[in-house]
């Protein structure tokens, strides 16, 4: 009895090592594969494959909870899912004036920044999860010691973070939340700075943030349009004047904070004379920042 209770525990370590054998040899798959997505140039073909892709890295992940190459996975792509599909729903529905679709699409986006922020904060593991619903010095002591290891969990944490918040204006919870994502960025921007070997894109991404934060507050919350410029002229040095969601982002959020309407007609027009395949390995990015300029040059006359 005790043979064969021995044996039928060897035949079940053997098949939880040969799934986690599975589940780690298919996660450098599709780690490997990930560009390819990256690379589309179809818009609505990526809409449409990206969920499916996300529920399928997501099942894997569900089966081996400790491989941190899906957990990275999967922060990665809700926060660019939420960004660039939900979130662009969003958009067009407010610029509509759908007040019923906006609402929908908000509470999409933020459920799809919220687990963007989830997957982030178990990239990170330890006890961060503890520490960002903690005290906020606290929390800014812990995210001023975070080392380079840490970078991409705090970048999809800061995301999530900071995207559930654009959609929540109105929830005080939420938005006091505000300093931590900032604390997020400006470290990442911090570790950046001495890794200039970092991907392109991801480096831009904190300035990007940043640059948003400083023209969305007011002075006395610490808004600085200047600040503000100079992260997403950093946002574009670094990506070498190639990713053109930088440009869109500056029209959208500095120029029309600042009331520079030239500037804003002038950065969008360049972002449409300029090839989405000028960085093949962010096409899709390039795209959506083709939809966006369309759309905003048309909403000019209510920005300005």
């Amino acid at each position: 009895m005790l043979r064969l209770a021995c044996s039928f525990l060897l035949i079940l370590t053997s098949a939880c090592n040969i799934t986690k054998l599975t589940v780690n040899t298919t996660s450098k798959v599709l780690a490997k594969a990930q560009p390819s997505m990256k690379q589309e140039a179809d818009y609505e073909l990526a809409a449409r494959a990206i969920p499916a892709t996300l529920k399928t890295v997501e099942g894997f992940h569900m089966v081996d909870p400790s491989n941190k190459r899906l957990t990275k996975l999967l922060a990665e792509g809700y926060c660019q899912y939420a960004t660039g599909f939900v979130e662009d729903e969003w958009e067009v529905a407010s610029l509509k004036k759908d007040f019923e679709m906006v609402d929908y699409h908000s509470e999409r986006a933020t459920k799809m920044f919220l687990r963007c922020m989830g997957y982030g904060l178990e990239l990170l593991g330890g006890d961060w999860k503890k520490a960002i619903a903690g005290d906020l010095d606290a929390f800014r002591k812990k995210v001023a010691g975070a080392g380079t290891d840490e970078r991409d969990g705090l970048l999809w944490t800061g995301v999530g973070l900071a995207g559930a918040i654009n959609q929540n204006k109105d929830d005080i919870n939420l938005v006091s939340n505000l300093p931590r994502a900032k604390a997020i960025f400006e470290r990442i921007a911090e570790l950046d700075a001495k890794d200039s070997g970092r991907d392109k894109a991801l480096r831009a991404l904190p300035h990007i943030a940043l640059g948003s934060m400083a023209v969305a507050l007011s002075k006395t919350l610490g808004g600085d349009p200047p600040k503000g410029l100079a992260h997403f002229k950093q946002a574009l040095a670094v990506t070498d004047n190639k990713f053109l969601l930088v440009k869109v982002f500056l029209a959208r959020r500095y120029a029309v904070a600042v009331q520079d309407k030239a500037l804003f007609r002038k950065t969008l027009v360049e972002v449409l004379q300029t090839d989405p395949a000028i960085w093949p390995d962010q096409r899709l990015a390039n795209e959506i920042a083709h939809r966006k300029a369309k759309r905003y040059l048309k909403n000019e006359k209510e920005w300005f």
